[in-house]
Parts: C-alpha cells; sequence; structure tokens
C-alpha cells in the first residue's frame, strides 16, 4: 500500500515538473517577439499601405490615366518636362534629349544632375527607356501618338500637347504633371511665384514697345519658321505685352523672305539651329533691308534652347527677361 502512494507521487511530481518546464519554454519563446511587431496587422500600420486617397486619374490628352502614390522613377520624353520637374524637386532619371545634353538650358540642367539618354524625342529608344523601370513616362501628343501603346506598357504615361502647346497651354501642362507627380500644391506655390515674376519683368516693358510688332523665329540653312501667335514663344510675347507679327493658327508657319517682307516685324528674335542659316542668304538680297527690324537694328540672336525648346516656367522667365532686357537696353 506504501508502495503504491509512493509511486504515485512520483508520477504527480514528474507531470508537475513537465508542465513548469513547458511554461517556461513558452516565455522564452515569447520575450524576443515582444521586441518585434506585436502582430501582423501592427507590423503593417495603414501608413505604411499606399493610401486610397494617393491613388489618382489623371486627364491627358490619350485619356485617363490612374496613378498610385509619388512616382520616384520618372522618364521624360522632351525638354519641357524636365523644366517642369526640376521646379517641383524632382531629378527625372531619364529624358529624350536628342542625344545632347547641351540642348538643356544650363538652369535646368544643374538641377537634373545624372540621367539616362534615351535618345531623339522624335525616335527615342524603347528598348532602353524600359530597362530604366520607370513608374512614370511623360510623353508629347504630335511626337508619341505613334508609341504610347507601347510606352504606355511600360509604366503610366501622361500625354501632354506640348510641341503645339502656346504659354497658357503650358501653364495648364504644368499643373497636370504636378497632379501626375503627386505635388499638386506644390506646383500651385511655384506657378504662383512664376506669375509674380513674370508680371514684374512685364512691368519693365518700355512704355513705347507696347505696340512693337515682334517674331521670334527658329531659323536653319533651308528655312525660316516664325513662332506666331498660335506658338509658345509668339503667346509669351504678347502676354508680355508686345504683338506677335504672324497672326496665324499654326503654330510655326516656314515663312519665305517676301512674306516676312509683307509681314515687317519691328523686332526679330531669331533663333539658329547652325551658324550659317537661310538669313544669311537674304541679308544679300534688297528686300531684307525693308524689314523694319533690319531698319532699326533690333534684329537679335537668341538662344533656341531657351525660347523653344525649354517650354516650362524656367525657360518662360530666362526668356521673357531677356526680351525686356534686349529691348530696353539694360
Amino acid at each position: 500500500m506504501r508502495s503504491k502512494k509512493v509511486l504515485l507521487g512520483f508520477l504527480m511530481l514528474f507531470t508537475l515538473s513537465g508542465l513548469l518546464a513547458g511554461c517556461g519554454a513558452s516565455n522564452q519563446n515569447a520575450a524576443p517577439a515582444s521586441n518585434a511587431p506585436a502582430s501582423t496587422s501592427e507590423a503593417t500600420p495603414a501608413a505604411a499601405q499606399p493610401a486610397q486617397d494617393e491613388k489618382r486619374v489623371v486627364k491627358h490628352e490619350m485619356g485617363e490615366t490612374e496613378i498610385v502614390g509619388t512616382p520616384q522613377r520618372i522618364v521624360v520624353m522632351d525638354f519641357s518636362f524636365a523644366d517642369a520637374l526640376v521646379t517641383l524637386g524632382i531629378q527625372p532619371i531619364g529624358m529624350a534629349d536628342d542625344n545632347d545634353a547641351n540642348l538643356i538650358v544650363p538652369e535646368v540642367k544643374e538641377k537634373i544632375g545624372t540621367y539616362t539618354s534615351v535618345g531623339s524625342r522624335y525616335e527615342p529608344n524603347i528598348e532602353l527607356l524600359s530597362s530604366l523601370n520607370p513608374d512614370l513616362i511623360i510623353a508629347d501628343l504630335n511626337k508619341h501618338k505613334a508609341v504610347y501603346d507601347k510606352l504606355k506598357q511600360i509604366a503610366p504615361t501622361v500625354v501632354l500637347n506640348d510641341h503645339q502647346a502656346n504659354y497658357e497651354q503650358m501653364l495648364k501642362n504644368y499643373m497636370v504633371i504636378a497632379e501626375a507627380v503627386n505635388k499638386a500644391d506644390e506646383g500651385k506655390k511655384r506657378l504662383e511665384e512664376h506669375n509674380a515674376k513674370l508680371a514684374e519683368v512685364k512691368a519693365k516693358l518700355p512704355q513705347g514697345d507696347a505696340q512693337l510688332k515682334v517674331l521670334p523665329a527658329v531659323v536653319n540653312p533651308t528655312g525660316f519658321f516664325a513662332h506666331s501667335n498660335a506658338s509658345y514663344a509668339g503667346s509669351l510675347m504678347e502676354y508680355l505685352g508686345m504683338h506677335d507679327a504672324a497672326k496665324s493658327e499654326e503654330a510655326y508657319p516656314k515663312t519665305n523672305l517676301e512674306q516676312l517682307v509683307a509681314l515687317n516685324p519691328d523686332v526679330l528674335f531669331l533663333m539658329k539651329t547652325e551658324e550659317k542659316t537661310i538669313v544669311d542668304e537674304w541679308k544679300q538680297n534688297p528686300l531684307w533691308n525693308q524689314i523694319n527690324a533690319v531698319k532699326n537694328g533690333k534684329v537679335f540672336e537668341v538662344s533656341r534652347n531657351k525660347w523653344a525648346l525649354s517650354r516650362g516656367l524656367i525657360g518662360s522667365e530666362l526668356s521673357a527677361q531677356e526680351a525686356i532686357t534686349l529691348l530696353s537696353g539694360k
């Protein structure tokens, strides 16, 4: 009888020891977990997930594009889009720059830093572009409409009417870009600063120059391309208070010497693509000297990169200031 009681006591003691050992092991495993997130739901708080309000649908020339969050790897397909991005504190990782970084105005180039060229604006290297793994592409309607389907398969793509845009349309494009990169508030603030800068420049226009007929134009060895009031540069001059000599629905009408004489601008802003242009030939023709701008010494050479390629806030501010400086002599 006594032996049975001893055996029973031994069994109870053994069982109790096992239970205590099991509890000790359980507490030991739990200790490190207390230093880690307590649960899966706590480990992934709502703030770490793409918030619903970060998903936005951006309307553009080719329809609508859904963008989630803030794009980090952006490829731009024209110089003006790079101008827009750097004013928002963003550096594109890739750009169609016609394989010539010197076409970027210094004030924009220094803010871009290192980037990968994806070739010509008219025939970009799609494979190279794709290899950059962009999360946003900004393209031009006139140059990239034909490859839009390819581009949107690579990344969300926003298409803007840039090449044919006038100054007012450029400002609208700027805000679409700001929305696309999730910086609409910053865009509005920078646009207000831009408007203030342009108003200050406009106020410097000499009173007598307000009625001037001006004509910006790109000139190359074979052609003279007037920038009409429908163009970016022409409409910018009109915004400053002058009048574009070429009134046309076409932004860049090719103009011969006889037509230029008929337009008779008081001021010419010539954007040369090469050292020798068609103007050198025209200077040998007596008709050239009949133009008011020529007779009055108001033919100015200006940078095409600044006046025509960098169609953005920075480009506009630089071009506007240069125009007023050339006219006023200050």
